[in-house]
């Protein structure tokens, strides 16, 4: 037991100064605070609670009650929710449940096409969510790169679907909820809005409230809340389900009972205990004020980044952003996103290579990138970074073959992130 693993302990020292050497502009991740990597691994990693507080299948769960509790209560708060659930493991798996009680296999579904920003699990032919449901989508305009509302809506009076999904992982501009919801109540169709991009912008009030028009709302706990990875289900009110939906007793329950029984025991066991102590640290941290200018910072920062990019002749999906990413179309700059990406990661600037919309590359090489400024801001950067960074992605990209540019590249990015500490605690 007191035996060290020096092999893998080092690894994590790699890890380590490889985030904080690095410029870190993936949009799906951040940086956690102390706290909240200290409550992932807590002695709450030991414990076993298959359950809900209150209601578990194992003894000496008092205390972790009182953490899951602790989580609940926050969440709610958070996001003035009535009800909520911090049991799923992540935001897809958060999804699988909502898809689990509201739906029978077979349903139709309506969601944003993966190759419009979409994501894997609303509706995609390679997810269970496009093999065990009839997956129709929407799409964005070709002209304007936003969402499409009036496809959605024909779609949606077309094919009436049980159940129409709103939200995306690579898709800058804010969302019509009430709009989706009004075309959802001409067919009787339910409205799940799934968040884990922009949720820490909306906590904030940044962004329009899903809450307010969608009937239930899922999110991952990592990206803009800053919190561990994972998932949680949220609705404003509970309701009663709309298809006569029953448990595994035969019972017709509400909609909150139906979701937890999906989440449990219906597509997972016992909870992570740890990482839903992680994600009450996290909640507790989003309700300070300090959190608010954070939300705004990021705003700030990808607004600031995006002009930069315009200004150098990138074209950016939908000409900008009204969160914290952006998506950008590099075909008139003669290079893929693949090359992008494995480029910029030798000079330590860590992005992902995107389909855009009406991509003619393939999903492994695609024509596009997607940045967010989440984990920049969480190290302190602003606005005259934004700037930076963008002149020295377009200094890479226009020479990718210089490897004398990349490495002079690779020393500017270190140079400048010694500027924004990342966890000195941990020297």
């Amino acid at each position: 037991m007191s035996v060290k693993d020096t092999q893998l302990f080092s690894l994590l020292d790699r890890e380590l100064i490889r985030q904080r050497e690095g410029i870190e502009l993936i949009a799906s991740e951040n940086f956690t605070s102390l706290a909240v990597m200290q409550a992932m691994g807590s002695v709450a990693t030991n414990k076993y609670a298959e359950g809900y507080p209150g209601k578990r299948y194992y003894g000496g769960c008092e205390i972790v009650d009182e953490i899951e509790t602790l989580a609940i209560d926050r969440l709610k708060k958070v996001f003035k929710a009535g009800w909520a659930n911090v049991q799923p493991h992540s935001g897809a798996q958060a999804n699988t449940a909502v898809f689990l009680a509201c739906l029978k296999p077979g349903d139709k579904i309506l969601g944003l096409d993966l190759s419009m920003g979409g994501h894997l699990t609303h509706g995609s032919p390679a997810n269970y969510s496009g093999k065990n449901y009839q997956a129709f989508f929407y799409g964005v305009d070709r002209e304007t790169g936003l969402v499409d509302y009036e496809q959605l809506e024909r779609v949606a009076l077309q094919e009436k679907p049980k159940m129409i999904i709103c939200g995306a992982s690579a898709y800058s501009r804010d969302w019509d909820y009430k709009r989706i919801r009004a075309v959802a109540d001409q067919i009787g169709a339910l409205v799940l809005a799934d968040i884990a991009h922009p949720a820490g912008l909306i906590a904030t009030g940044l962004l329009n409230d899903p809450l307010d028009h969608c009937h239930i709302v899922t999110s991952t706990t990592h990206k803009t809340l800053r919190g561990p990875r994972g998932g949680i289900i949220m609705m404003r009110n509970d309701f009663d389900n709309p298809y006569g939906i029953k448990d595994p007793k035969g019972n017709i329950r509400s909609m909150s009972a139906l979701l937890d029984l999906a989440v449990f025991p219906g597509m997972q066991g016992g909870p992570l205990e740890h990482v839903i102590a992680g994600k009450a640290v996290a909640f507790g941290e989003i309700l300070d004020q300090s959190f608010t200018a954070y939300g705004r910072q990021i705003i700030a920062n990808a607004q600031a980044m995006a002009k930069a990019f315009v200004g150098k002749g990138y074209q950016l999906i939908s000409n900008g952003t009204d969160n914290h990413l952006m998506l950008i179309d590099l075909r008139n700059k003669n290079i893929t996103g693949k090359k992008a990406q494995e480029t910029l990661d030798r000079a330590h600037i860590t992005l992902n290579k995107n389909a855009v919309p009406f991509d003619d590359k393939s999903p492994f090489v695609t024509s596009g990138i997607r940045i967010g400024v989440p984990a920049v801001t969480t190290r302190g950067l602003k606005e005259k970074e934004m700037e930076v960074i963008a002149a020295l992605i377009d200094e890479v990209l226009m020479n990718a073959d210089d490897e004398k540019t990349i490495e002079r590249t690779k020393q500017t990015v270190k140079e400048l992130m010694q500027n924004f500490p990342l966890y000195p605690e941990l020297s």
